[in-house]
């Protein structure tokens, strides 16, 4: 089985913890725990055509790190990232732009997946709307709910494709 580390960068309370509790446990916790540091997970996908077995090692880290993360050891051998915003929070969209273009000034060609969390709480309308300070990515932008689980599992299995046609 081949293992792969994934990063998950954001702001503080955008739900990264919460994503990686529900694909990893498939779960959501309503009383909010910051995270302190990093956790790190480990979610096993099935071998399947094009891929075999592999072990996503998730490195869940503190929002409090912002850019400087990328100056961080944590960031060593990192073949994706997911980077996640609060839909209910616009302000935190730019950030996003930001995480990215670290991501990919210390990592270039890593995959990056952008997660646009908490679809549950929002109208309609926005869900679809790719904001646009992630438009010049050409990078996948994936609605999901770590309450509900919506996306969440299969944007990480995209990931692991990704990763895999990549060979990272």
């Amino acid at each position: 089985m081949i293992a792969r580390k994934i990063m998950m960068l954001g702001e503080i309370g955008v739900g990264k913890s919460s994503i990686v509790q529900r694909l990893v446990f498939d779960r959501f916790d309503f009383n909010y725990k910051p995270t302190i540091g990093v956790d790190v997970y480990r979610y096993d996908l099935p071998p399947r055509p094009g891929r075999e077995a592999m072990s996503l090692i998730v490195w869940d880290t503190d929002g409090n790190f912002g850019e400087a993360i990328f100056r961080h050891v944590y960031m060593r051998e990192a073949s994706a990232a997911f980077i996640v915003g609060d839909l209910s929070r616009r302000n935190t969209l730019d950030s996003m732009a930001k995480l990215g273009a670290g991501f990919r000034e210390a990592l270039p060609g890593r995959h990056i997946t952008f997660l646009l969390n908490k679809v549950d709480l929002v109208e309609a309308a926005l869900r679809m709307e790719v904001p646009e300070p992630l438009v010049p990515f050409a990078a996948p932008v994936v609605t999901t709910s770590a309450k509900t689980g919506e996306n969440v599992q299969q944007s990480f299995i995209d990931s692991a494709d990704a990763i895999i046609r990549r060979d990272q």
